[in-house]
């Protein structure tokens, strides 16, 4: 499935069933005073704003390179992504200070029926949205569908704290505001995880050993004698990634014969590994300042 594709479906039915839980959760959140409930129903709104940055974010990722872009425009996702994290932390920094003021005036909610059955309502849609990005985003390699999906696990977790509160509120007057420090961590954490992920991602990422291997496995299949491939970097535009590596060859080749050897290895890593690469080509004795 393509990218775009999927972050438009994905984006899409987000949307409209966040907007529909949004309207729930804030009216049982305040029939009850429940600041834990109402914070838990601006949260799911926030996710049709991200979903809506998920659908964008995908539409501008899909571009096709150009002369100023030449490896296109994948790393739009990581930067749809990082703009879901910060939503997240602006949201749980809300959760706290409110949480923190009912704490301070003792303020307690009054939970009724209708709250339980919404909050019940909106931990298993929230998980399956949650399970349906998830799917999408492994099926089409999407980082920013993933994002949103660890987006709706977090609302169905928050939920699921709001659920087990409610079923405490009359042995502790202060379940409602602690349970909204208890939500505001657990967003925090997500926000961490997809902001880290895709700050690594356009740092530079070290190519996994497993990759390394590979790649050594098909240089051996191609020659019977060692190039010593080394000094590996993977370079992920998203859309396109690029692994650049070094390899020794004897000084007696000659520069035409040494182009050979580096296109059948490039040529190979392409049709295995679906892996743009290039090669730099050093003499068998050469010694790196840092080897």
């Amino acid at each position: 499935m393509e990218k775009k594709r999927a972050s438009f479906l994905e984006g899409t039915i987000s949307i409209f069933v966040n907007i529909a839980l949004f309207a729930f959760k804030f009216w049982a959140g305040v029939v009850s005073g429940s600041i834990a409930l109402t914070a838990d129903a601006w949260h799911t709104l926030s996710d049709s704003i991200s979903s809506l940055v998920v659908i964008f974010g995908a539409k501008f990722a899909s571009k096709k390179a150009d002369k100023d872009h030449p490896f296109g425009h994948g790393r739009w996702e990581l930067i749809s992504s990082i703009i879901i994290a910060v939503f997240l932390m602006v949201i749980g920094f809300g959760f706290i200070s409110d949480s923190v003021s009912h704490l301070n005036t003792k303020e307690s909610a009054n939970f009724g029926t209708f709250a339980i059955v919404v909050t019940i309502a909106s931990i298993v849609s929230k998980e399956l949205l949650a399970q349906y990005a998830f799917f999408l985003g492994k099926k089409s390699g999407s980082s920013i569908v993933k994002a949103d999906g660890w987006h709706h696990r977090t609302d169905a977790l928050s939920s699921l704290v709001i659920l087990i509160g409610i079923l405490f509120k009359n042995q502790f007057w202060w379940i409602d505001s602690a349970l909204g420090i208890v939500v505001s961590l657990l967003i925090f954490y997500t926000a961490y995880k997809i902001l880290m992920e895709s700050v690594n991602k356009i740092l530079g990422e070290e190519p996994g050993a497993e990759l390394i291997e590979e790649v050594r496995s098909l240089i051996r299949s191609l020659y019977n004698y060692d190039l010593y491939p080394h000094h590996f970097h993977m370079h992920n535009y998203i859309s396109s990634k690029e692994l650049t590596f070094h390899i020794k060859i004897e000084n007696d080749i000659s520069v035409e014969e040494g182009h050979a050897i580096a296109t059948a290895i490039e040529e190979l890593v392409d049709e295995k590994l679906c892996l743009r690469s290039t090669i730099h080509i050093e003499p068998i004795h050469y010694k790196h300042k840092h080897d």
